[in-house]
C-alpha cells in the first residue's frame, strides 16, 4: 500500500517506497538501499519510544535477529535501537504470510503441506542452533516466499542463556499458538516451546484452524494447558507427528532436528484423514528444491530425492542405519541422540501411513552412474588417478565431547589416514581405506562455528580445544598438538580468535611446513613453534593498535591486520597485508587493501581476495576481486559485473561462489569476469575440492555434486547422507580427496567416502 500522510519520507537514510503493514508495536515500510536492494524497515510506534522496558525488548529483538540471519529468516541489514524512534531494517522477503494465504486460498495439502512442514522445521532447527527461542511462532510470522517459508519477527524471542524480562501483568504471545509452559511460566520456556507452536501452525495450515479454537483467548489458553488438541481434520500421516509436538510436557516433544527427521520420513503425498488409507510415496525427500534459471543454463529437473542410509560394505562399530532400513530396526539415525519415550509410539503411528513404502530409507548402492544420470564414471576421474590400495566405500560417525550438540567436522587426507576435527572434536584419525577408527581426542566445550582442524604434518595433527563452561580457569580456546600415530597430546597453547573479524575466515592458526603459527591468547602477537615438539622458534608482536590473522600463500606466510577501532566497530574497511619471514617472524612493510576483503587463495603468484559488499554492518555478497603481489607490493582491483552472493572458494586459479539455491559461478580472478555459471541441485554447498578431473561441492546434508572445471557441466550428484542445513552460506569446503576417493564431512558428525568413478546412487 502507498505511504500515508504523516508517514516519514526516509528512515535512517533509506528512502521509503510503501507501507507494508502496521501492528500494535510498529509500522513496517518498504525501502531500498543505495544499491537498489529492497529492505523492510520496522519503525517502532512513538508511544513506546520512552518505555525503557520496551526498548530493552527491542534491543533483544535486534540481537536475536542478527544471530539467526540465514536461509530461513530475514537478515538484519541495519538497525538503530537507541534512536529517538527505534527502527530495524531487514532483507525484504516477497510473499504472503501463511495467514494471508490460508485466508485467500484455503488450507494446504499434499506435497505443499509437507514442504511447508519441513521448511519450518529447518527454520526452527537453525534458530535453536544459535541459542535463540522465537516464542511467537504464528501464521502472520511465516512468509511463504518463492524460495520457501521464512520465519520473521523476533520481537519476544530470547537467547536461551539470558534472563528474560518479567513483563509483569502482560501476556506476551498469541494464545492459540503458545505452549502450555509459555502461558504458565513464560520466563522458563525453551526450544521445545517453539516445537509446540510449530505443531499448532501445521494444524492451522492443514485445516484452516488451530488445534485449540475457542471463542475467547482466555478459553483458548485454558484448552492449550488442560485439553487435548482437535486433530480430526489433519491428514493421518502428519497427525502422528503433530501429536508428538503438542505434548503438554516439553520433555515429551521432539527437538527441532529430530522433528525434521520425522517429517522427512513422511510420504511425498500426505494423503487424507482416513487412517486405513495407505499412501504410496518417497521418504526423506531432499529439502525443498529451488531451481533458478540463469543466462547460461536452464534449470535442471529435480534430482532423485531419497537419502541413503549406508553403504554396501555394512556398518562399523560407530556406524548407524536410519530408521526402518528393511530389517525391522528401530535404531536412531546416524549420529543422533537416542530416541526419547515418544519415538516408539510415534514410529508405530507413522508406519500406518507409510507401510507401503517398505522401509523409510533407501539403501545406498554403488553404480556406474551418478545420481543425476550424468556421464559414465570414466569421464569423471582423470587417467592415472588411483584409489588407495584396498579401498572400500565407508561411512563413520565421530562422537565428540558434547553429545548434546552436533559438530561440524572438516577433514584432510594424509597418506592412508584421514584426520578430522571441529566443534567438540580436537581431532580424530580414520583409515582412508575402510573408515575404521584409530583414535579420537575430544573437546569438552561448546563447538565454535568455523573452528575446524588446524592441519597436519607427517607426524603431528593440530586442532582446537574449547574450554568447558564449568572450567573458567582454562583458556577459552587452545591449539593442541597430537601425535599422528597414537593421538597422544604433545603440547597445547592458548589461542586468540581474531581471524573471522579481521579476514572473514576462522583460521587463527596455520601449519606452515613443519611449523605451526598461532595467534597468542592475548591477541597481541604471532607465535611460531615446531609442530611436533612445541619449541618456540619466534614471537612477533602485532603492529601497535592493530590485531592480525595469519594468511597462507603457497610457501609464503602473510599477516592481515586491522585497527582496533575498526574491529571494535565491526567495520574493517582498511586492512593491511604484511609478508612474514618464516625464519624470524619479521613483518614486512604494510600493503594497504580496500576492504572488507576475504583472502581466497593464490593465482599466478598473487594473493586473491574477494571484496565484500556491505549493507550497513551486514555483509551482502561480493562486489570485486583484489590481487596482491607481495614482491612488488602492487594491488590490482577488478569489479564484478554485479554483486554476487554465496559461499566463496578457490581451486586451480579460479574463484567460485556457490549460492544458497545451488547456483555455482566461476570467476576469473584477474578480470572479475564470469567464466561460467551452472545451476545444481545441491543447496547451500561449499567448496570446491579439485581432483580426479572434477570440482566437488557438498552441503551439510552430505549431498555432493561433481562439476567439470571447463564449463561447469554436472557430472553427477549424490543423495543426502545426513540431516543438515541447506541454504547455508559461508561454510568451508567439506570434501577432501585421497587419490580417487572422495571423502565428505557432513552434519551430525558424519564422515563417508566413495569412489569418484562410482558415486553412490539411490535404489
Amino acid at each position: 500500500m502507498s505511504l500515508r500522510g504523516g508517514d516519514p519520507v526516509e528512515i535512517g537514510g533509506y528512502p521509503l517506497e510503501a507501507r507494508l503493514g502496521s501492528g500494535g508495536m510498529g509500522t513496517v515500510f518498504l525501502a531500498r538501499t543505495s544499491s537498489g536492494r529492497p529492505v523492510a524497515i520496522k519503525l517502532i510506534h512513538q508511544q513506546f519510544a520512552g518505555d525503557d522496558e520496551f526498548r530493552i525488548r527491542f534491543r533483544q529483538e535486534v540481537a536475536a535477529a542478527r544471530r539467526v540471519s540465514g536461509a530461513f529468516t530475514a537478515a538484519v541489514v541495519d538497525a538503530a535501537p537507541e534512536a529517538e524512534q527505534p527502527w530495524m531494517a531487514t532483507t525484504y522477503i516477497e510473499g504472503h504470510t501463511l495467514a494471508q494465504h490460508i485466508a485467500a486460498e484455503g488450507p494446504l495439502d499434499g506435497a505443499e503441506l509437507r514442504r511447508l512442514a519441513i521448511g519450518l522445521a529447518e527454520a526452527l532447527r537453525d534458530i535453536h542452533r544459535v541459542g535463540v527461542v522465537h516464542r511467537d511462532l504464528k501464521p502472520s510470522n511465516v512468509v511463504l516466499s518463492p524460495e520457501g517459508p521464512r520465519v520473521i519477527d523476533f520481537g519476544i524471542s530470547r537467547a536461551v542463556d539470558q534472563q528474560t524480562l518479567t513483563m509483569t501483568g502482560r501476556v506476551i504471545g498469541t494464545p492459540p499458538f503458545m505452549s502450555p509452559e509459555q502461558l504458565q511460566a513464560p520466563r522458563g520456556v525453551g526450544p521445545r516451546s517453539d516445537v509446540f507452536s510449530l505443531g499448532t501452525l501445521l494444524v492451522y495450515a492443514a485445516t484452516g484452524h488451530g488445534p485449540f479454537d475457542a471463542d475467547s483467548p482466555y478459553m483458548t489458553a485454558y484448552q492449550v494447558v488442560h485439553e487435548e488438541p482437535s486433530l480430526g481434520a489433519v491428514p493421518v500421516a502428519l497427525r502422528a507427528v503433530v501429536e508428538s509436538c503438542l505434548d503438554k510436557e516439553p520433555d515429551g516433544r521432539p527437538f527441532a532436528d529430530e522433528l525434521l527427521v520425522l517429517l522427512r520420513d513422511l510420504p511425498a503425498d500426505l494423503g487424507g484423514t482416513d487412517p486405513n488409507r495407505v499412501v504410496m510415496g518417497r521418504t526423506r525427500d531432499m529439502n525443498t528444491q529451488h531451481h533458478v534459471a540463469t543466462e547460461d543454463t536452464p534449470a535442471p529437473a529435480p534430482a532423485p530425492a531419497t537419502a541413503p542410509a549406508g553403504s554396501e560394505t555394512g556398518a562399523g562399530p560407530e556406524t548407524g542405519a536410519g530408521p526402518g532400513t528393511g530389517n525391522g530396526s528401530t535404531g536412531s539415525p546416524v549420529g543422533r541422540r537416542p530416541r526419547r519415550r515418544w519415538r516408539p509410539v510415534l514410529a508405530a503411528a507413522v508406519a500406518v501411513a507409510v507401510v507401503a513404502i517398505g522401509g523409510g530409507v533407501a539403501a545406498l548402492k554403488v553404480g556406474d552412474l551418478g545420481g543425476n544420470g550424468g556421464d559414465k564414471g570414466d569421464s569423471v576421474a582423470a587417467p592415472g588417478t588411483a584409489l588407495p590400495g584396498g579401498f572400500e566405500p565407508w561411512r563413520r560417525t565421530v562422537h565428540g565431547g558434547r553429545e548434546d550438540i552436533p559438530d561440524e567436522l572438516r577433514c584432510l587426507a594424509h597418506g592412508d589416514a584421514v584426520f578430522c576435527g571441529g566443534g567438540s572434536v580436537v581431532a580424530t584419525r580414520i583409515s582412508a581405506l575402510d573408515g575404521s577408527p584409530v583414535w579420537t581426542v575430544k573437546s569438552p566445550g561448546v563447538p565454535v562455528q568455523g573452528m575446524h582442524l588446524v592441519g597436519a604434518t607427517d607426524d603431528t595433527v593440530l586442532g582446537y580445544r574449547i574450554a568447558a563452561q564449568d572450567a573458567p580457569q582454562d583458556p577459552p580456546s587452545e591449539v593442541v598438538a597430537l601425535d599422528a600415530d597414537s593421538g597422544r597430546e604433545l603440547w597445547s597453547v592458548p589461542s586468540g580468535a581474531q581471524s573471522q573479524a579481521v579476514a572473514g575466515r576462522s583460521q587463527d592458526a596455520l601449519v606452515v611446513g613443519s611449523a605451526v603459527v598461532t595467534v597468542d591468547g592475548f591477541n597481541s602477537s604471532f607465535e611460531a613453534r615446531d609442530a611436533h615438539s612445541g619449541d618456540v622458534a619466534w614471537t612477533t608482536p602485532f603492529p601497535v593498535g592493530r590485531r592480525c590473522a595469519p594468511v597462507p600463500m603457497a610457501a609464503q606466510l602473510l599477516a592481515m591486520c586491522a585497527t582496533d577501532e575498526e574491529l571494535d566497530a565491526s567495520e574493517v574497511q582498511h586492512p593491511t597485508l604484511h609478508t612474514v619471514d618464516r625464519a624470524s617472524g619479521k613483518l614486512g612493510r604494510p600493503i594497504a587493501v580496500d576492504g572488507p576483503a576475504v583472502p581466497m587463495g593464490v593465482a599466478d603468484g598473487r594473493l586473491v581476495l574477494l571484496q565484500r559488499h556491505m549493507e550497513g554492518t551486514a555483509p551482502a555478497g561480493y562486489e570485486g576481486v583484489a590481487r596482491v603481489d607481495p614482491a612488488s607490493r602492487k594491488v590490482t582491483y577488478s569489479r564484478l559485473s554485479r554483486t554476487l552472493e554465496g559461499t566463496p572458494g578457490m581451486a586451480d586459479g579460479t574463484v567460485y561462489l556457490s549460492g544458497q539455491t545451488g547456483l555455482v559461478t566461476a570467476l576469473d580472478p584477474a578480470t572479475g569476469r564470469k567464466k561460467w555459471s551452472r545451476q545444481t541441485a545441491v543447496e547451500g554447498a561449499s567448496g570446491p575440492a579439485a581432483g580426479a578431473g572434477a570440482l566437488y561441492f557438498s552441503s551439510a546434508t552430505g549431498r555432493v555434486v561433481a562439476l567439470s572445471p571447463d564449463d561447469g557441466r554436472t557430472l553427477w550428484t549424490t543423495d543426502p547422507q545426513a540431516d543438515g542445513l541447506t541454504g547455508e552460506q559461508g561454510a568451508s569446503p567439506r570434501v577432501t580427496l585421497a587419490g580417487r576417493a572422495v571423502i565428505v564431512a557432513a552434519a551430525e558428525n558424519t564422515v563417508f567416502a566413495f569412489d569418484a568413478r562410482k558415486p553412490p546412487v539411490s535404489g
